[in-house]
């Protein structure tokens, strides 16, 4: 079956869902950068995040919810787009000195919304290019208010729209302004029409920043007091909604890009910021919508962040992006219609390469690199090699992937690697000839749960 024909009867049962208003939807996405899966109260951390914990008692909350990708850019452009990272120019992260970005024939979830006649805003973390024609304000936003990537690249400039109206943005201070601009936005917003507000935050990326109200006063250090002043920027934006009377009809989304960097818990998932392990791209997913979507649900079928363009543009009545989207529509989930749905294999990339890939409860490991990100690699260099054997987690039992099931689940293994096949000749040049390419590598024998390393094949 081809990718289109797979994703247009992925869709087909849920095609007839319609949602009843008078009005149409607002939309607000906010999303953490480098939040731990189990960081937050609700998924059973101990920070204090009571603001962000009501999402889940007054929504749902999703328990395999995926980013796209272990590192920012990459995942927002998934994120934006609802297509891997892999398709749409964003294979690895952004620096400053970068004259690209999102590819310019890509249509974001802004440019869908806009066309719809919302108004639209980014309020935070842009990270998808920082030349002026790909700034937010080139893609789908009104308006745009934040530092163009992340706070530890230089020089850490804010902008307004596409001036500069700090040359060093300060740290301490950015989590308030960030929710002033955003509070201010819902404000002017909410009754004139239809607005879609996108607040990527900052926060918890390092370096870490609070102000001096936060500081200090939790827990669970800086890393803590960090994630109290995010959750009290989330109470902020949910007290405006409710101010302003269109609490009832704003769909709001919770989810951070990665996992945990240095700091932060992942839960009981392995790997962290940079790793294709379940710590590494699994995050809290919360959404609300009073009266439409259920309270205190928890959700274990599987999503992803490329399913909320789909699922967006639907709910608000937006044409789909021109090029194929690789997510589904998850409304049904949402709903409390079901908590699972059928789709195809999930791809795990890291940069350029493929690694892994999650297909109903089973996740295989094909690829993975010869040394941990971030750690002083050999002298020969960082290398993807193919697994020798491949690993297969059951997810379901094995969340944190420690026990190898491959050898027990041989029908699994080539059910997948035939999925991985199927699509991987839909990717651009340069994704099918990195895979052929790691194909080709010889690899010695690998025991689970190890770094590959360079060998003969089968030695």
């Amino acid at each position: 079956m081809q990718r289109r024909t797979f994703l247009a009867a992925a869709g087909s049962a849920v095609a007839t869902w319609a949602v009843s208003s008078d009005k149409p939807v607002n939309v607000v996405l906010i999303y953490a950068d480098d939040l731990g899966y189990g960081d937050l109260g609700c998924y059973g951390g101990p920070l204090k995040t009571p603001h962000i914990d009501s999402l889940a008692r007054d929504g749902v909350r999703f328990t395999n919810y995926y980013s796209a990708n272990p590192v920012c850019s990459p995942s927002r452009a998934s994120l934006l787009t609802g297509r891997y990272p892999t398709r749409v120019g964003v294979p690895k992260v952004f620096f400053p000195q970068d004259t690209t970005g999102l590819n310019k024939d890509e249509q974001t979830l802004a440019d869908l919304l806009k066309a719809r006649g919302y108004k639209t805003k980014c309020v935070g973390k842009w990270h998808l290019g920082s030349t002026p024609e790909y700034l937010p304000t080139r893609r789908g936003f009104d308006s745009y208010f934040g530092i163009p990537y992340s706070n530890d690249m230089t020089p850490r400039l804010l902008l307004k729209d596409e001036e500069v109206v700090q040359q060093t943005a300060d740290l301490e201070s950015l989590t308030q302004r960030y929710t002033e601009a955003a509070v201010s936005f819902i404000d002017s917003s909410a009754k004139s029409g239809p607005f879609f507000l996108y607040f990527p935050h900052t926060y918890p990326h390092i370096p870490l920043g609070a102000s001096k109200r936060f500081r200090g006063k939790s827990s669970q250090g800086i890393y803590g007091d960090v994630l109290e002043e995010l959750d009290w920027s989330v109470g902020e934006v949910l007290a405006a909604l409710k101010r302003n009377g269109v609490e009832g009809n704003t769909l709001v989304l919770f989810s951070s890009d990665n996992g945990p960097w240095y700091q932060g818990s992942p839960g009981r998932l392995r790997g962290r910021k940079g790793s294709t392990l379940e710590g590494g791209v699994r995050e809290p997913f919360l959404a609300r919508l009073p009266g439409r979507i259920p309270k205190s649900r928890v959700v274990t079928g599987i999503a992803s962040a490329l399913d909320v363009v789909p699922t967006v543009s639907k709910l608000a009545g937006a044409s789909l992006p021109s090029k194929p989207v690789d997510g589904i529509d998850i409304w049904p989930m949402l709903s409390g219609r079901v908590d699972g749905m059928e789709r195809e294999a999930l791809l795990y990339f890291d940069n350029v390469n493929l690694q892994c890939a999650r297909w109903k409860n089973w996740k295989l490991h094909v690829a993975r690199y010869t040394s941990q990100v971030y750690s002083p690699a050999p002298a020969a260099g960082r290398v993807n090699l193919p697994l020798d054997p491949p690993e297969l987690y059951n997810l379901q039992v094995d969340a944190d992937e420690s026990y190898d099931v491959a050898a027990e689940n041989p029908e699994i293994v080539k059910e997948i690697r035939a999925r991985i096949d199927k699509l991987i000749p839909t990717f651009p040049d340069d994704i099918r000839k990195a895979w052929t390419d790691t194909l080709a590598k010889g690899t010695a024998v690998t025991p689970a749960g190890q770094f590959p390393r360079a060998g003969k094949r089968g030695a």
